[in-house]
């Protein structure tokens, strides 16, 4: 089965698809946390090369299928970045929503778009509430928080231990 056949979640534009191990997935991946406009707001470069990280983020879905990080696809079939679903290190079941895109996605609604997705899933799962952590000073992505309607809960070194602007948004409450 090819990547493209295994999307996770469809929107308008975008399709949501396990990272692969392919020649072309590991060299976006590299592309993508190789760029210091990526690797200021992310924390750094990852401590694994892409291939142990495709195999990390598998396991975290195999765990529990409603959690991953996943390749963000666009209509043209290009991969274009990563959005991510999954528990916070150090919490109590704390659930995180990220995304990390490569700068020549910005400005085209991509984080929105993902981002909403996969929170509408985990909603629809039985996730409670979905946090955001975002690095103080990166405006993109507090504005993304707003635009998926997250409420601001101030500075928080509690998850990766480095101050972080956190957001939060609770489950829709369904009226029968």
């Amino acid at each position: 089965m090819g990547a493209t056949e295994q999307v996770l979640v469809r929107t308008d534009r975008l399709r949501l698809r396990p990272w692969t191990t392919s020649a072309a997935d590991l060299a976006r991946l590299t592309e993508i946390y190789s760029r210091e406009e990526i690797i200021r707001w992310v924390g750094g470069t990852p401590s694994v090369p892409p291939d142990e990280l495709v195999a990390r983020w598998a396991t975290v879905h195999a765990l529990d299928e409603r959690y991953g990080c996943w390749a963000i696809q666009q209509a043209d079939g290009s991969v274009s970045d990563t959005v991510l679903f999954k528990p916070l290190p150090n919490g109590v079941g704390e659930v995180e929503v990220g995304w990390h895109l490569h700068p020549d996605s910005w400005g085209h609604g991509y984080a929105t778009e993902a981002a909403r997705a996969v929170i509408d899933r985990g909603f629809a799962a039985g996730v409670p509430e979905v946090y955001a952590v975002v690095r103080p000073g990166n405006r993109a992505s507090m504005a993304v928080c707003g635009r998926l309607g997250m409420a601001p809960l101030g500075r928080f070194r509690r998850w990766y231990d480095v101050e972080l602007e956190a957001f939060r948004l609770m489950a829709p409450v369904v009226v029968e």
